[in-house]
């Protein structure tokens, strides 16, 4: 009796020191996704796939390259992403690291995604002209650098201040991620479809280029006519209304919540204003 309860606490302890490890693992990779550190994390497996090749083909000068970088990589590590492992240990620090976030993705989504339509809105009815990119899976570093960062909390107010006229940050594209506006006055590369309607000017063949080049949602209020229309994925949805702007970004965005009573109740609330 004495021998199976020892192993029973021994299995027990051996389930709670991988379930340790393997939750520390994953708020590690959710701390540092969309990070230029997640890069490193794909570069270390590749060298440690590479070692194992070499090591079974006994590649002698690549065992000592790699060798050698195993020995040097972590001081480099350090050095490098100094700015993501202080984040780490300030999350620690403040107990972040192993709490719940407090706020659901539902209420964060339906609070970006009326700052949207406020803001859309707004500019449509004044003929403010935007262009705002969503950023999803694709990557969207390198047009990020083509503009200014701004790395505030998306609100209405800010997103359409951005776009007044004849103010420093409102010629380019905004680019968000979530809740996040990362950066404003970017640029954005130019179709060269020669299906687009002539009529069309640059911010609708900017909007055309991104959705082609990546799976991002762009938004974009005409500053001659105030319609607002979206692209994605190399489509050009024209002169939409508010019901059908909230249907397409709720679909591609947050399609897990449309059959929620909590959503059909927010959107129902949405045509009333």
């Amino acid at each position: 009796m004495l021998g199976e309860g020892f192993s029973l606490f021994n299995l027990l302890r051996f389930t709670v020191d991988i379930a340790l490890v393997w939750y520390v693992f994953y708020k590690l990779i959710m701390l540092l996704r969309g990070t230029k550190a997640i890069q490193l994390l794909k570069g270390i497996f590749v060298v440690f796939i590479i070692y194992l090749i070499s090591y079974f083909l006994n590649l002698q000068t690549v065992q000592v390259m790699i060798e050698q970088i195993i020995v040097w990589g972590p001081l480099a590590v350090i050095i490098l992403f100094q700015p993501e492992l202080r984040r780490a240990l300030e999350q620690i620090g403040r107990g972040s690291f192993f709490s719940r976030n407090r706020r659901s993705e539902e209420e964060i989504f339906h609070e970006s995604l009326d700052a949207i339509i406020k803001s859309v809105n707004y500019m449509a009815k004044r003929r403010i002209g935007a262009l705002i990119t969503i950023e999803r899976e694709t990557n969207m570093g390198d047009f990020i650098q083509t503009g200014i960062p701004v790395n505030g909390q998306l609100t209405h107010q800010l997103l359409t201040n951005i776009f007044v006229p004849n103010t420093p940050l409102h010629d380019g594209a905004v680019i968000m991620k979530g809740n996040q506006i990362i950066a404003a006055a970017c640029y954005l590369p130019l179709s060269e479809s020669p299906f687009i309607s002539k009529e069309l000017g640059t911010r609708h063949r900017a909007a055309m280029g991104i959705s082609e080049v990546s799976d991002a949602l762009t938004i974009i209020v005409s500053e001659e006519t105030g319609h607002v229309s979206l692209t994605k994925n190399g489509e050009l949805y024209r002169d939409i209304d508010e019901k059908r702007l909230i249907d397409l970004l709720s679909k591609e965005l947050a399609p897990e919540l449309e059959k929620t009573s909590t959503f059909k109740q927010w959107s129902w609330r949405g045509k009333k204003k």
